[in-house]
This record gives C-alpha cells, structure tokens and sequence, in this order.
C-alpha cells in the first residue's frame, strides 16, 4: 500500500480518534482528525506528541521519524473540507446510531469514489449505519482497541453489503500501521466489547456486592488473569458513559445477562464517568491515578 498516495480522515478527536491518528501519521499516512471541539483537537495533538516523545526516549523511534510524523498530521473543524478526496474514513465519535449516522452521511458525499468508510463502533450495526449512504458495499467496521499505540488488534466488521474489496483494502490499512486483524459477522459486540462489556459490568457488581475492594479486584484479573489491565481501571479509561451506552445495547439486543450494574448507572448520572472527567472508579490528578482512592463498598 503506498502510504504516500494515501491520505486518512479520523472523525472524533477523544481517546480512540487520538490514537488511531496516532497509528496511521507514524505509519507514513497524511492523516487529518477532525472535530468541532478545539480544545479536544488541542488536547490530541498534545497526546499523540507526547506518545511520539516517549518512543524517542525509549530508543523504539528515531528522532526525525517521530518529527515527520507529526508533520503528517494535520488538524480541522470542518467535516467537508478535511474529507476531500481522502482515500480512507474511519469515524471514531460517541456510541450513538443517529450521530455516527449524520457522520458518515457528511463525509461520503466528498471522499474519494472508492473511499473505504470505516466505522470505530464497539457495539452498533455497521449495517445501519451504512444505510446513511449510497455505498453501503465500502462501509465497514474497523474496532481499534484502547490504547491504540500498544494494542495490535483490529476488528474487521462486516455489514450485511461490505464487499470483498472493501475487507481486502481495510486488512491492508491494519497491516499497513503494524496491526493483526480479525474479521467478523456483524453481530452485537462483535467479540471483544461483549466480553469486555460482561467482565466489566460483573466487576462493577462484585464492587457494589463489597466482595472486595476496586484495587484488588483489578490486581486480581492483573495477576490472577494475566489481563494487562483490571476491568475497572479499564472501565475509568474507556468512559463509563459509553461503557454504559454498549451495556443498554447489549442489553436491549441479547438480553438480561447484560442489564447494566447500578452502580454504572448511578456513576454516569454523577459525572463519575472515569479518567477524562477526574473521577471514575479512582480519582485522578493531572491524568496520574491517585492511589488508594478507589471506591469501596461502605461508600456506595
């Protein structure tokens, strides 16, 4: 794949929009990300510069490399404009059909006529959302997994008209950045986010139950699981809004087994939705997890 005829728009400038730009402008992609929030597009540009810092000073990027990365990327507000002739389109914006919908339908009108559009859901139809635009045989289902830097999987998502080209193109894209991708049936959370979303839910009812405290069960899935991460620092990094978004999907399209905790419920209403806000299952200070802060079962 020549990276260098190749130019990739990211809608969503949050946590996954950062890193899959990250992915692609340190892969030799020129790579735009968009979102009408200036402060968001700020933050990222801060994020994925620090990410670059870090591979230099740990000896895994070359100095130049990491400065000709991020000369590739580039930064708008404006959906149309960025989206002009660009080769691939992934939107990475909030867990809601209607929103990734009115998205994908802005962008495809300017995209270039073989464009893949690519969609970040954890949980929604890519079917659905394809039916946004005339082309529903390009879109498809690119699930990146959070942090996107060091995760090395992808899931590719089919929708009911994804074609075989498309799929080719978009396990091209994967290899392209260093990642190993899976295909899979569209299906409610697809394989990952549904194991991810019960392992998660079930955490927050052992926290709620008081069958130990926040640390120890994340030590416990560390160590005892060999998880890189517990299901509730996990949970505070992802956003307990959209884990509780994938939930009541989850729980609408497969049943009971996925009725959300409480405790999620009572946390999002409260603002407690994880690490962006300073408060999740811990407490955070200038992004650094403050120790022994975590919620237990007396102060719920």
């Amino acid at each position: 794949m020549g990276q260098g005829n190749e130019r990739v728009v990211i809608a969503g400038a949050g946590l996954m929009g950062t890193g899959i730009a990250h992915a692609f402008a340190s892969s030799g992609f020129a790579t735009v990300l968009v979102d009408m929030n200036t402060a968001a597009l700020d933050r990222a540009r801060s994020e994925i510069a620090g990410i670059l810092r870090s591979g230099v000073k740990l000896g895994k990027l070359a100095e130049s490399d990491a400065e000709a990365a991020g000369e590739r990327l580039s930064v708008s507000t404006e959906l149309a404009v960025a989206c002009r002739g660009a080769t691939l389109f992934i939107e990475t914006v909030s867990e809601q059909l209607a929103l990734k919908k009115a998205v994908v339908a802005e962008a495809q009108p300017v995209l270039a006529a073989d464009a893949v559009i690519a969609t970040n859901t954890s949980a929604l139809s890519v079917t659905e959302i394809a039916t946004a635009v005339p082309c529903a045989e390009r879109v498809i289902g690119m699930h990146f997994f959070n942090p996107v830097h060091k995760m090395k999987l992808v899931e590719l998502v089919m929708g009911l008209d994804t074609s075989e080209s498309t799929i080719a193109r978009a396990r091209d894209y994967a290899k392209a950045i260093g990642k190993t991708s899976i295909l899979v049936n569209e299906t409610p959370g697809l394989t990952t986010s549904r194991m991810s979303a019960m392992l998660g839910n079930e955490a927050m009812y052992m926290l709620l139950e008081g069958t130990a405290s926040a640390e120890d069960i994340d030590t416990a899935l560390r160590l005892g699981l060999n998880h890189p991460m517990g299901p509730l620092e996990l949970g505070d990094m992802t956003g307990w809004d959209t884990r509780l978004a994938v939930l009541r999907y989850l729980h609408q399209t497969l049943g009971d087994r996925f009725r959300p905790c409480p405790l999620i419920i009572k946390m999002v209403a409260a603002g407690r939705v994880g690490r962006k806000a300073g408060r999740g299952v811990y407490a955070y200070e200038g992004g650094q997890r403050v120790l022994g802060s975590g919620l237990k079962a007396h102060a719920l």
